[in-house]
Order: C-alpha cells, then structure tokens, then sequence
C-alpha cells in the first residue's frame, strides 16, 4: 500500500485551492466563467467540507476547490474529510486560506484516508496522494498518522484474529523496533507475580487465550518516569452477567486502550522524547467458563486491597487496579491510563468527545490546550468524591459495581481506579475507540483518540 503522503516532487499533481467562505464571497465575481459555472453547479460557497471540481478543456480534472468554512472551522483537522472526497491520483495544495502548517495538513490528509478492508476481496479504487509542499518535514506528523493507523487497526480486527497472543506480539514487535525491553506473565504465573486480579478476569478463556500482564520498558534510567496503562479486553462477553447481543457485538474493540497505549508509545519512542517510558498492558478475554469469576466472588489485588465483584461485566477496572498499583510502584512522574471502560462515558459526552479525570489542574489545563491546539476532542470530568461512597462494599474493601444512586457511571468507574492510581500526577481517559457514523474521513469502525493530545502534551512537558 502506497503512503497516502509522499514529498514533494515534480510529478503531475492536481491544485487544491483550499479557501474559506469570506475569501470566496470576496473572489467569487473576478473568476473566471467556468470556475462560477463549476462552483454554482454544486452550490460551492466556501462552506467546511466543500468541494468543486474544474474540469480541463481535455474534459480531466484540472483543479479541485475546498471549502475550509469560516472561524474556527480553518485548522488543519478540516482537510481529514478531503481525501475521501476526491478520485485516486496526486494532488497539492497550490493555496489556502487555512493557517495551518503543511505537516498539519499532511496529518489530516493520511488519517482521512485510512480504511480497514483487510477482509475485503474487492478493495475499491485507490486513495488520492498528497503531494507535500516543498520543505515539508513529514516525518513527525507521518509517525503520529502511521501510530493512529496502528490503534485503528488493532481496534478494527476482530477477536478470533486479536487474542492475547496477538496483542502480545504487536507489542514485542515494537519494543524490538526501538529497543526496549518488554517482559510478559501469563496464565497461572500472574498468580505468583502477584496480579490476581487480572487473572481472575481472564482465567475462563482456553489456554491459547490465557490473561497475561505486558511490560514495556524504554529509555535512559535517570529521565522522568511515564507510566502508561492500557485496558486490554480482547472480547468481553460480560462474563456470567453476560451481556445481551446487542451489547456484545462490539466487544473485539474492547482492547481499545490496550491499542491506544501501543500507539502512544510508538510516538514517544519514535520522537526519543527524553523520558523513561513504562507501559503496562494488561490483556485479557472476558469469557464464561466453568472457572469464571461470579457476582458476589471477593477478588484479592495487587494493592492489598480486596474487591467485592457485584457485577463480572465491569471487568476492566479489575485488571486496570492491578496494572495501575504496578505503576505506582515505579514511582511515576506521570501516570495516563487508556480504557473503553463505561457505556456511561457516552452518555455523558458521545462517541466523539472523550472524558479524562484528573486531580491535578495543572496537568488538566496542560491536556485542555493540547487537545484543542491538535484538534484532538477531550473534556475534564469531576472526580466528585461524594459518589466515593457507592464503591463501599459490606464485606470487602470496595467494590466493582456503584450503588445505583450515584448514577455516574463514568465518575464512579473514575473514582474506583483513584483508588489504585499512583501518587502524583494521574489521568484516566474514558475511551470509545470507534467511529458509529460514516462521515467523510471518519469511517465507521475504531478511532484513535485522544492520544494526539496526550502525545502533544508529553512534548511539551518532557521533550
């Protein structure tokens, strides 16, 4: 598969006038005939997403005009909806009313072309190129597009494909590629390294399919210490409160934090930022079985603490408490953690907006700018303490499902894994991973989320 980026070269490409609506009103009465006659045959005023084609005398494409909107639609993330939108072949953008730079615009290009057809015998027509300009510097924005690539992927393959095992290798393969060290325990060995928590979720699987704790570790001893941790449910049936059909159907992207960790990652050790990198992932199925957990069983957790499992559907903060009491132990600088954890999240904020909770405003305040200056959409939730009470549990130190009173489910869940976070700077994000609606540049199918944000804020922070 050819890139969807390429530099700039002297090949044939097809301009792209990108330009705003107040700059067409502007423009508009000194075009040329055909140029009115092609935009008023498809209503082209400049508005965020439009386009128009010119054709040559030859009856080829000779141009294409793009409407970037006014205001606040004229950052680089409106040119994701473009690829979609155009015939195979190269273009390049020859002008823009756009203020955004051009490994931006690369950025958003590449991420609105992705698409998942590894099943499909029939892959469609070929995407469009886009030609950079000259001296664009693509390798960062290229790294940032092929990491979200990578999430949306893992995201995307189903579960008979993306089992532990799998989710194993994606990440030996990584360490391997930028030489870090990765050490994986599994199956009844979790016991004795002391995560029962996420071997009790995911001893109902088959042996092939085995729970098992992933650790990744990266750079030089004596930088800040990043400890990343990513929710790694390969398929999650609910367990013995097992979930209806519906609810089940999209459980293969229920490791979406676990992909979004990886890709994170990626980006962290691709950029050498100066930082001691720590991920933890653990991976696994969320089955029925004979072995498998039941409502009322008292779990023990790395963190000493026992949990009372009211319901084995709410099963990722489980094995997120004993990954989350790991980090801690490493003493962290900062500690994200990554996770399709409540239906609640949605409810709340909708597939596109994602909830992070954190104590530390700075650290809030520093994710806030980031993700607007990248367009990447997240929103700070309260930790509301008064719902703490709900996790009380009557015969165990707390416990995995909220009195129904609080409501919150999203904040409870927030609340829950506080429990077990590391001293110190900590941000859960409560993922969705998916795309539910065919836009264009937004297939349906896994989104990578907030981790543009994320990485933009570990630039600034650390780099």
């Amino acid at each position: 598969m050819s890139e969807p980026v390429v530099p700039h070269h002297a090949g044939s490409s097809v301009p792209i006038i990108a330009i705003d609506a107040a700059d067409w009103r502007e423009r508009e009465s000194a075009q040329p005939a055909r140029v009115k006659a092609a935009a008023a045959q498809t209503g082209f005023v400049g508005k965020a997403g439009q386009v128009a084609f010119l054709q040559d005398r030859d009856g080829g494409l000779d141009r294409v005009f793009f409407g970037l909107g006014d205001g606040g639609d004229r950052g680089a993330m409106v040119f994701r909806g473009l690829p979609a939108k155009l015939p195979p072949g190269d273009y390049r953008i020859e002008t823009s009313s756009a203020a955004a730079p051009p490994d931006q615009i690369a950025l958003a290009w590449s991420l609105g072309t992705y698409r998942f057809d590894r099943y499909k015998k029939d892959r469609g027509p070929g995407r469009p190129r886009l030609v950079a300009a000259p001296g664009a510097d693509l390798r960062s924005s290229m790294a940032i597009a092929r990491a979200c690539a990578l999430a949306r992927d893992m995201v995307n393959t189903p579960a008979n494909h993306m089992g532990p095992r799998q989710v194993e290798s994606i990440a030996r393969e990584i360490a391997e590629a930028h030489g870090a060290s990765i050490t994986v325990t599994a199956g009844d060995a979790l016991l004795d390294a002391g995560y029962p928590a996420v071997h009790a979720v995911g001893r109902a699987a088959i042996v092939e399919r085995s729970p098992r704790m992933i650790e990744i570790v990266w750079g030089a001893a004596d930088h800040p210490l990043i400890a990343l941790v990513g929710k790694g449910v390969v398929f999650d049936s609910g367990g013995l409160d097992i979930k209806p059909s519906a609810g089940m159907r999209l459980m293969k992207k229920d490791m979406g934090g676990a992909a979004h960790a990886l890709a994170l990652a990626r980006m962290v050790m691709g950029e050498k930022l100066p930082v001691r990198l720590v991920v933890l992932l653990p991976v696994v199925e969320n089955a029925i079985s004979g072995d498998a957990m039941r409502p009322g069983d008292i779990l023990a957790s790395r963190a000493g603490l026992s949990i009372e499992v009211g319901n084995t559907d709410a099963e990722g903060r489980l094995i997120l408490a004993d990954a989350l009491t790991r980090a801690g132990e490493l003493s962290p600088a900062l500690t994200i953690d990554l996770a399709t954890l409540t239906g609640a999240a949605r409810v709340a904020l909708g597939p596109h907006v994602v909830p992070f909770y954190t104590p530390d405003d700075d650290l809030a305040i520093e994710l806030e700018r980031t993700a607007r200056d990248v367009d990447d959409p997240i929103w700070r939730m309260p930790l509301w303490r008064r719902y703490a009470p709900s996790l009380e549990s009557d015969v165990a130190d707390i416990k995995n499902d909220p009195d129904a009173w609080a409501q919150a489910g999203s904040v409870t869940a927030a609340l829950f894994l506080q429990s077990f976070a590391p001293a110190g700077p900590w941000a859960h994000f409560d993922i969705y991973a998916w795309n539910p609606r065919e836009r264009p540049g937004w297939p349906v199918g896994g989104e990578a989320q907030a981790i543009r944000a994320i990485f933009a804020m570990l630039q600034g922070r650390f780099g």
